[in-house]
Formats: C-alpha cells, sequence, structure tokens
C-alpha cells in the first residue's frame, strides 16, 4: 500500500527520490521519508500528518547533498501517523536505513527478543525490527558480507516485504530484496533506480527488470546484480517499460479521475484492439491460446478479485454464464484463500486486479493451482506477480490509473469478460450469426461510451443538488445489479456518502426501511425485459418520497414514470449494456466529490495498490 524509490547515481539524489514520491502519491499515503548518504553518514528526513507531506519533505531535505538514497511513503498500519513511524528506519547508530512495503507478522517476537538485548525502539512500526536485526548479525559476524547478513537476516522474517537498504559500510550501493511485494528495478546509462513501481522512475528510463520473490539485487550506478534465494547469481536481461511518463499526467483534467473517465473509449479500444474476429464471430485472446484445449474440457470457472474487481467478476459471471453455459462462482479472494474451496482440474480460477500485486488475489491463484485449477489472470499490468503465477491471461492494456478509485480498468475488465465468454461460448455452443452479432456490438462500445461522457453536465447538475445527501441508494436487476455495487463503492469511495447498491428486488426485504422523503436514489433501468418490474420498485420509492433518478437507454423514449430525473445513455447489447451504464455512476461520483471539496484522487484511508492482507 506504501511507494518506494531507491536511486544510484552521479546526480542529487533528492530532487529525483522527491519526484519519484510524487509519482507513487495516488497510492496513498499519511507520512513521507528519505535518506541519503552524505559524506560520511546517512542522513534521514521525515514528514508526516500533512496532506502537503511531500512538500515538506522536499523543503526540509533541499539542503542536502547526495547521489544516493532511498524514500518511501507510508500508510499507517502499525503505529500512528507520525514522524517516528515514517519511514526509513534505522538500527540505533543510524548506519543502516530501511524502506518497506508489506508486513512482518512476526514482528512482536522479534521485537521481543531484541529488547531482551537491551535494543531500544523509536516507532511502534514492525518494520523497525530490520534494520535492528542486520546491525546485531553485523556486530555479532563482523567478518560476515552484508549480503549474506541480508539473506540470514531475511530467513528470519515471516510475512511479506519489499525492501531497499542503504548502509554506511557500502555507501556506494542500495540492497532489495522481494517476498510478495513488488520491487521494480530501472537502468540508465549511468544510473540505477528501484521501485514499487516502475512509474516511478520513468522520467529517467523505460529499460526494466521485475525481482522475483526470495530474490536479493545489489543495486550500483549503472549496473544491478540479483541473487536467488541460495545466493546464486541470476540473469536477467531488461524490458522496455510501456508506459510513457506523459501518459501519467493529468492532461489538463483538474483531477487524475476525471481524466481516467474520458479515456474509457479509448480504453474500450485497447482492450478491442485485434481481438475482434469478425468473420468468426469470436474473440481472438492469444494470451489464452496456450490453454486453449484445456478450456475446452473445463466444467467449472471461479473468479476471484477484490472490491472494484470482484464487481467486474459479478458481471463476468453474467456474461460468462449467458454466451458459454458454463456454471460460475464470484469469490473475494481474502474469503476465497480461508475456505476450504472445492477446486479441482476441471476448475478455471480468474483472478481480475488492476495492479496485478493485489496480494490476496495472488494468493488465492496459489492455492488453486495447488488443487490443480487451471489459472487465469485479467491484468493491466505486464510482469507483475498475478500474471506470472496464472497458466495464462489477458492483459487490459488502460494505461496507467492513477485516481485510487478505479474507473478505466474496470470498464476493460468488463470488456475483458465479454471477450472471454464470447470466445468460451464459440468454443461450445453460440452460432456463428450469434457470434457476429456480438463481435459487431462490441466494436461499437467505444463510440457509445464516448455518447456517454457527453451527459457530465447533467450529472453534474444532480450532483451538486445532491452533495449534501448523508445516503444514497442505487439499485439495479439482472447484469445491472454489479453496476449498482459498483457505483455505490464510488460514491462511498470519493463521496464518503454512505452509499447502497442493491439487487432491485431486495427493497422490501430491508432496504425499504432507510427510504424517506428526500432521500437519493438512483435506479438502472435499462429497456430490457426486466423494465416493468423495474417500474413497479420506482413506484415503491416514488410512494415513500424518494428523489430518483432513473438511468435509462435511447431505446426508451420519454420520462422514466416516478422519476425525478431521466439519464439515457446510448443503447447497446443487453449483455454489454451494463459497461455503458456505469460511466454515469462514475461521474456522478465524481461530481459529488467536487461538490464536497473532496480530492477524488486520493480519498482518505485508501491506497491503490493493496499489497497487505
Amino acid at each position: 500500500m506504501c511507494g518506494i524509490i531507491g536511486y544510484v547515481g552521479p546526480d542529487r539524489a533528492v530532487p529525483i527520490l522527491i519526484h519519484g514520491l510524487r509519482r507513487l502519491e495516488y497510492r496513498g499515503y499519511d507520512s513521507a521519508g528519505l535518506a541519503i548518504w552524505k559524506g560520511d553518514h546517512i542522513v534521514g528526513v521525515h514528514a508526516c500528518k500533512s496532506t502537503e507531506s511531500i512538500d515538506v519533505l522536499e523543503d526540509e531535505a533541499s539542503g542536502h547533498d547526495g547521489s544516493i538514497g532511498l524514500a518511501h511513503t507510508r500508510w499507517t498500519q502499525h503505529g500512528a501517523a507520525s514522524k517516528e513511524n515514517a519511514h526509513p528506519h534505522f538500527d540505533t547508530d543510524r548506519k543502516i536505513a530501511v524502506v518497506h512495503n508489506g508486513t512482518i507478522e512476526n514482528y512482536l517476537e522479534l521485537k521481543a527478543e531484541l529488547k531482551s538485548q537491551g535494543v531500544k525502539f523509536r516507532s511502534e512500526t514492525d518494520t523497525e525490527v530490520i534494520p535492528h536485526l542486520l546491525a546485531r548479525l553485523r556486530y555479532e559476524r563482523p567478518d560476515m558480507a552484508f549480503l549474506d547478513v541480508l539473506r540470514l537476516t531475511l530467513g528470519r522474517l515471516r510475512g511479506t516485504y519489499g525492501l531497499v537498504i542503504l548502509h554506511d559500510q557500502e555507501p556506494d550501493r542500495l540492497y532489495a530484496a522481494r517476498h510478495s511485494a513488488s520491487m521494480v528495478i530501472g537502468v540508465a546509462k549511468d544510473a540505477t533506480f528501484v521501485a514499487s513501481e516502475a512509474i516511478a522512475f520513468t522520467r529517467y528510463t523505460r529499460e526494466v527488470t521485475e525481482l522475483e520473490d526470495g530474490e536479493i539485487a545489489v543495486i550500483t550506478a549503472g549496473d544491478f546484480q540479483i541473487h536467488n534465494a541460495n545466493m546464486m547469481p541470476v540473469a536477467r536481461a531488461t524490458s522496455t517499460f510501456e508506459w510513457s511518463d506523459e501518459e501519467a499526467q493529468k492532461g489538463g483534467h483538474p483531477h487524475f479521475m476525471l481524466k481516467e473517465m474520458h479515456e474509457q473509449p479509448d480504453t474500450l479500444r485497447n482492450v478491442l484492439r485485434g481481438r475482434l474476429d469478425h468473420e468468426n464471430g469470436t474473440a481472438r485472446l492469444g494470451g489464452l491460446l496456450s490453454v486453449t484445449e484445456r478450456l475446452k474440457s473445463i466444467e467449472r470457472i471461479v473468479i476471484v478479485g477484490c472490491g472494484t474487481a470482484y464487481h467486474a467478476g459479478l458481471y463476468g459471471k453474467r456474461v460468462i454464464e449467458s454466451l458459454a453455459r458454463i456454471p460460475v462462482e464470484v469469490d473475494l479472494s481474502h474469503e476465497f484463500i480461508y475456505r476450504d474451496a472445492l477446486i479441482d482440474d476441471k476448475t478455471a480460477l480468474i483472478a481480475v486486479s488492476q495492479s496485478g500485486t493485489t496480494l490476496e488475489t495472488e494468493f488465492a491463484v496459489i492455492e488453486a493451482k495447488r488443487k490443480g485449477a487451471l489459472t487465469l489472470g485479467i491484468v493491466n499490468k505486464v510482469g507483475t506477480p498475478i500474471p506470472r503465477e496464472t497458466h495464462a491471461g489477458v492483459y487490459c492494456h488502460a494505461g496507467p490509473e492513477i485516481g485510487v478509485a478505479s474507473t478505466k480498468a474496470f470498464v476493460a475488465q468488463a470488456a475483458i469478460f465479454a471477450l472471454i465468454a464470447l470466445y468460451l461460448g464459440r468454443m461450445r455452443h453460440i452460432s456463428l450469426s450469434e457470434g457476429r452479432e456480438l463481435v459487431a456490438a462490441l466494436d461499437k462500445l467505444p463510440s457509445l461510451a464516448e455518447q456517454a461522457l457527453k451527459q457530465a453536465n447533467i450529472l453534474e447538475e444532480w450532483a451538486k443538488a445532491n452533495a449534501k445527501s448523508v445516503g444514497t441508494m442505487i439499485l439495479g436487476r439482472g447484469s445491472h445489479v454489479p453496476i449498482a455495487l459498483e457505483g455505490a463503492l464510488k460514491l462511498l469511495e470519493v463521496g464518503y456518502v454512505h452509499a447502497h447498491g442493491h439487487a432491485a428486488a431486495e427493497m422490501k426485504h430491508g432496504p425499504l426501511a432507510i427510504v424517506e422523503p428526500g432521500y437519493p436514489c438512483i435506479m438502472l433501468c435499462p429497456l430490457d425485459e426486466l423494465h416493468e418490474k423495474n417500474l413497479g420498485t420506482l413506484s415503491e420509492l416514488q410512494a415513500r418520497g424518494a428523489k430518483i433518478m432513473a438511468i435509462t437507454d435511447e431505446a426508451h423514449h420519454g420520462e422514466v414514470p416516478k422519476a425525478s430525473e431521466t439519464i439515457r445513455m446510448p443503447t447497446a447489447h443487453r449483455l454489454l449494456q451494463p459497461i455503458i451504464s456505469v460511466i454515469p455512476l462514475q461521474l456522478y461520483a465524481y461530481h459529488v466529490s467536487v461538490a464536497r471539496g473532496i480530492n477524488p484522487d486520493k480519498p482518505r484511508n485508501l491506497a491503490k495498490s493493496v499489497t497487505v492482507e
């Protein structure tokens, strides 16, 4: 959930580290810090409890020279947001500096051991045990190489970590290590970078490689060496990172969230490009070619994800069962890994994650593989842990998503589920004519998304009118239930509104109790086979004085009865309409956030990439 950047090279480290932290701000943080080698000692600077923490850090560190250093943005887990708990953490003599992503599960045990040996701790964090363990072993084994000191120390840690370390005996290099927390190395002509995410250094280089679990890297100016858990050298070439520095800028929009919503037509074009086979009425999914034969014999699918990815999976269930006639279960990743899931070699598990680093989802993949399942991934980032763990998969190609609340990644995931459903359906029972109809409908999605975005002004006005409401209910039926859930999550995330997403038929089973005069309700009611039932729900809401916005499609002429406001989306294929219907909910959540004076890119208490349980 945190951001790490390290640098070794000829230039001043502080500006480079600060730039890297700014690029990682979207991941969420409540404190920040850095450490650099300054001639003959390590200098540490920390800032916290401020929305401008990185600005404060930059001011306080500006007078320090040094061409090697590391920096970190922290999101509180162990201990409150304070300078004492901010990273980097040091040993007692401040000769070793450590930044850490992840969780050390046995830190209390290690901390008690170190305290019994006279070590005094400055922080409440789990991370601080690491520099003290390193210092203790270095003191006990003065002739041992630091690489071996690090290896033995890592062997004592239980949990997850991405680490970068600077120490005084080798001030020309950094050490990095990884276990279930992403660490990426970037190489320029005379400089080397290490970060939790390549976006931290793409201004300077796009030549990258990623550490794998159990590996340690020694990073020097313009070079690096990787060692596996047995301390054997590992040869690994770099590859070119696909996102440019410019792609992650706001492009004239006031917020990344708004920019990314307006990128959704291009996102859909990128998702669909080269994947639509009009002649054969199917999808071309090169990432699944290696498992095509096994997919033909799959009898059951389990989809796992967290948050927005879970909602995309709920939509995936609807479209796969409709087109491929394969039973589908959808599970929250963290629930899946702690129940004895019934998985066998006739099961395919599809793991959904924007970042490709969601820890619980990665663990779900590992557990499913252990039980013999075929594992597939839907992710947005090449080279991340989940696509490395899965047997095969499909990349989103949505480009960087900086806003914490996912928008374009959700649309990309939903479109990929439609492609997978078509691919599996054509393997089994869908006719050529049905397949061609779906391909043509998928091909229209980008232009339909462009039309949907043109409703922004109406949604902004409705948001302003309802911004002070403490609660909102969003309702849908059929394949629109996942969209109602996702719309409520967006409103909760960025608007801090007590939003509820429900299946419309559930109203009489509890949710109707909170509806009172003036209570905002949003009803997803496209002109489909369930439209009349939706009108019945609207009557129930209107009878209790609810303030209703109906989101329908252009096939519906005139106002939706009982609704205070009607928003018409362009009409898509019935199975694809939810991909268009989510756009007005995203826009509404964004405008509520702005109307309430909230920064939608950085919702409180949330982080973009969840790399701890």
